[in-house]
């Protein structure tokens, strides 16, 4: 008869392969604690609005370390508009923080910023992610990319906050030589600023901001999906349009697709001559006779975007010049060529893909898309300066002087690595200071009952949709591992034919913001957003002119969280949303 040792070894052993087979939480010891189930995420409450406890004009007695107040003075109710709508009075603060010179460059640094507070205040705050390589102080509003929209966060009463992320621009197109200057505008300007932010809210209000919240498109919804990690004990929610998430990846992806449209362009100084409007509309025309109606009705919009990728084939479906003379009815082999290649991202010698793909959709006959891709993959102030000197290390000044050589002669084998370089003077690579140090790690978020939304358009000339498409795979995998599913607190919406944070054939004018608000405080998933085109004739204030004649100027769609596609019922009007559903 074996000892009671002998058996307690072996109930452990058994208990230990529970765990395992059956999901059992465990302690070290393999003592029980509880069966799996799903994680309570936390309700959080609603905001609480308030009224402003100090006068706008003594708000310059504020001080907070390395921080001036400029200026502060009211803005009456209609001095900004959002649409047709007057923004409510509201005190716009000035100032900087962290004045200093580089030991590097000589020039002269300091963080700058603008916040407007309303007069009345809802009790929430708005981190204002700007676009681009930042460098200049846009209007505090909460403009989060939507296409023409009719509100903003400063119009619905948020606290806002937006600065130049610790350089300007105008004064410095070569602030990349400094390393801080890199850092700040990769992540460090959003962590200092904020805790500011907040500060100088309590000191108006007599109260911190019940809840936080970081957006915005492009680079600024970089900004936001950085903040979803390095500072989410900082927010409650994050939207996210368009963003550059892998943004130095992107930006090296524009080279290459710089030399592949030299290829087959016919003037190299104007790379627009490698794919002509009229070109671009036999390739629309050819990816709409395959996948408009993969979603139940021909309406000049590819709404599944996923079984269009097998749909649709480049090389069987296009229309080919049978003598490669190019009169804008077809395109030539070597045309198609190039298309499949810049579709399909850079590849180095070993076979690697260093960016990702782009599914095919007809909004690419949007001017959106064009400039992207003939102006900015070889201009002095977008792509190239952003990979030669804020990006790589060490960096390389003489882009400046010929952008576009530097774009062309940019070698995939030797030079896309200096991405991920450091040095003495460089601590940080650009894939460090750019990203968050784990992208897929959203436990802060979650475990407060923080949400997140992301809007991507098919159609983005220069981000990929398929590389925020891919990350939040990654994310749902993770988390099931977890037993939890991230729909829950992260969701993703694709807009068919919307080019970069907007415009394009598309219905691009939304409002992300209010349903994440909706979302996070009063618990309302938001199962579809409902997008608006801005046709001839639609009341937003702003038109976008690419719309079809024969689409409704207000047509509506609904856009779907996903992987959910949204397909025709089958009879009702089909330029109404409520006649589509999430399938």
């Amino acid at each position: 008869m074996k000892n009671r040792t002998d058996l307690s070894k072996k109930s452990k052993k058994i208990l230990a392969l529970s765990c395992l087979m059956t999901l059992v939480a465990c302690n070290d010891d393999n003592t029980e604690i509880v069966q799996n189930q799903p994680i309570a995420i936390p309700q959080l409450s609603p905001a609480v609005a308030a009224k402003m406890a100090i006068d706008c004009q003594n708000l310059t007695r504020y001080q907070y370390n390395k921080t001036v107040i400029t200026d502060a003075e009211v803005q009456a109710t209609g001095v900004l508009k959002v649409g047709n709508n007057p923004i409510p009075e509201h005190c716009l603060i000035k100032g900087y923080m962290e004045q200093r010179v580089s030991p590097i460059d000589g020039q002269t640094y300091q963080i700058g910023f603008e916040m407007r507070l309303p007069i009345q205040w809802n009790g929430r705050f708005l981190y204002q992610g700007n676009g681009g390589t930042d460098g200049n102080i846009v209007n505090a509003v909460g403009n989060i990319g939507s296409g023409g929209p009719i509100s903003n966060a400063l119009y619905t009463g948020f606290a806002v906050i937006s600065s130049d992320a610790g350089h300007n621009a105008t004064q410095n197109p070569l602030f990349g030589l400094d390393p801080e200057a890199r850092v700040n505008y990769g992540y460090a300007a959003m962590g200092k600023l904020t805790p500011m932010a907040k500060d100088l809210i309590k000191f108006t209000y007599g109260k911190y901001p019940d809840r936080s919240y970081a957006g915005g498109s492009s680079n600024g919804g970089r900004h936001a999906m950085v903040a979803a990690t390095r500072f989410a004990d900082q927010f409650d929610g994050i939207v996210a349009n368009a963003p550059g998430f892998h943004l130095p990846r992107a930006a090296a992806a524009q080279l290459y697709t710089a030399q592949q449209l030299r290829r087959v362009a016919t003037d190299e100084n104007d790379l627009s001559t490698a794919l002509t409007l009229a070109e671009r509309q036999v390739l629309a025309d050819s990816i709409l006779a395959k996948c408009d109606a993969l979603d139940g009705i021909d309406d000049g919009m590819v709404q599944d975007i996923d079984a269009c990728r097998t749909a649709f084939n480049i090389f069987k479906d296009v229309p080919i010049c049978q003598t490669n003379q190019r009169d804008g009815q077809c395109l030539t082999d070597l045309q198609l060529d190039v298309i499949d290649k810049i579709y399909t991202g850079p590849i180095n010698a070993k076979g690697e893909h260093l960016y990702a793909t782009q599914p095919y959709d007809p909004g690419l006959i949007g001017n959106n898309w064009a400039s992207w891709k003939f102006s900015s993959s070889v201009g002095s102030q977008r792509d190239p300066v952003a990979v030669g000197i804020i990006f790589q290390v060490p960096p390389n000044p003489s882009v400046m002087d010929d952008s576009r050589k530097f774009a062309f002669n940019y070698n995939f084998d030797t030079d896309f690595s200096k991405l991920f370089n450091t040095d003495q003077t460089y601590t940080e690579s650009a894939m460090s200071f750019m990203l968050p140090p784990n992208e897929l790690n959203l436990d802060t978020i979650l475990n407060k009952g923080g949400k997140m939304i992301i809007v991507h358009g098919a159609s983005d000339g220069v981000f990929s949709v398929d590389d925020t498409q891919n990350w939040y795979d990654k994310i749902t995998s993770t988390y099931s591992e977890k037993s939890i599913q991230a729909s829950d607190f992260v969701r993703f919406f694709r807009v068919p034919g919307m080019n970069h944070t907007s415009a394009g054939i598309a219905t691009d004018q939304f409002d992300a913001l209010t349903a994440l608000v909706r979302w996070v405080e009063y618990g309302e998933k938001p199962d579809q957003i409902i997008a608006t085109a801005r046709g001839l004739g639609n009341s937003s204030g702003v038109i976008n002119t690419e719309i079809p004649q024969n689409w409704a100027s207000d047509r509506t769609r609904p856009l779907c969280f996903y992987p959910l596609v949204a397909r025709y019922n089958g009879q009702g009007n089909s330029e109404k949303a409520e006649n589509f559903s999430c399938k």
